[in-house]
């Protein structure tokens, strides 16, 4: 049986390099195309590595030329909320210029099947709780408008050219490999977790917490967190479908159940075994007070189930890559 080739774009990240492993023990032969801007190289551990740029097309050219690509899955997005705000331009070319020279490239060497990367955030403040996929989508922030202008080109190229995708929309993404290998280190640091986590270690001298006041049980925001172990399992499945034939699609990604801020700290302390201070400040701008996905679509026509689902398993495998990091 022919073994099928998938670029991953954006590989060296925190998710991508999760679906990385997955693909890899799986079989695929797996090319991870990154700038290493936020990436890490040392987090490519499986399959081959190939340091580039989307904007480049002569790079991206030589990599499907050599490889023979078979699928794209595309995580190389720009993704700090507030950064779209102030430098929108920087979000714009990197998320959706750079994404379509990526499907020229796709087009120009007979590849059709891309798995896309996208976020919750292009719903904006959701009509209704828990968030579906027919909700309307009305982003708040750049970063968001980026990810669903992609999704309508999709959409395009695929009634032009045939293109045939799965766009995977998230929710917040957490925890680590279960195993230790992989795990999550950014630079700036912005999610709440790793953040948490930092100040039970005293990398940190406290964690604030934006919001007191919000119309939720203890008064603070509530998520709804997904391991990276579970996004892993639900890119393979939806390659696997996109193989088998299946239509083009949309797909929410999260556990359906949220945990607030303030569980979460909490959470942290039990996992650890620490203290660690605790700072309250005003809300921030654009801050929803409930974010909850249903994953109903992806466990219907995908057949996709979150394994690791309860809050605690998430931070006990982020606090055991965190006291191990070796990037």
């Amino acid at each position: 049986m022919k073994t099928m080739a998938v670029l991953i774009c954006g590989g060296a990240g925190y998710i991508g390099s999760h679906i990385n492993k997955l693909l890899a023990q799986k079989g695929y032969e797996t090319i991870v195309f990154d700038n290493l801007v936020y990436g890490h190289r040392e987090a490519v551990k499986w399959g081959r590595f190939v340091e580039g740029d989307l904007k480049n097309s002569d790079e991206l050219d030589a990599v499907f030329e050599k490889f023979s690509v078979e699928a794209v899955l595309h995580f190389a997005a720009f993704a700090y909320v507030g950064e779209s705000v102030v430098q929108p331009e920087k979000y714009y070319y990197n998320n959706v210029v750079n994404t379509l020279n990526l499907l020229h490239a796709m087009k120009e060497h007979g590849c059709d099947k891309i798995i896309f990367s996208s976020t919750c955030a292009t719903y904006g403040v959701p009509e209704k709780l828990p968030i579906t996929e027919d909700l309307p989508q009305k982003p708040i922030n750049p970063y968001g408008a980026t990810k669903l202008m992609v999704e309508r080109i999709f959409k395009d190229y695929a009634c032009a050219y045939g293109l045939k995708f799965a766009v995977l929309r998230y929710f917040n993404a957490a925890g680590a490999d279960p195993k230790g290998e992989l795990g999550e280190s950014h630079n700036p640091e912005t999610h709440l977790i790793p953040l948490v986590l930092e100040a039970a270690a005293g990398e940190r001298a406290d964690i604030k917490v934006f919001g007191t006041d919000y119309p939720t049980p203890d008064g603070s925001c509530i998520r709804d967190y997904i391991h990276v172990s579970d996004l892993a399992t639900a890119h393979l499945l939806a390659l696997e479908y996109l193989e088998k034939g299946g239509a083009s699609d949309f797909f929410n990604l999260g556990n359906a159940q949220g945990t607030s801020v303030l569980e979460v700290i909490e959470t942290a302390k039990k996992v650890t075994g620490k203290n660690f201070a605790v700072t309250f400040a005003p809300r921030r701008a654009g801050d929803p007070a409930v974010l909850i996905g249903s994953s109903e679509k992806a466990q219907k026509v995908l057949g996709w189930r979150p394994r690791y689902g309860d809050i605690e398993t998430i931070v006990s495998h982020a606090w055991q890559w965190l006291k191990k990091r070796e990037y």
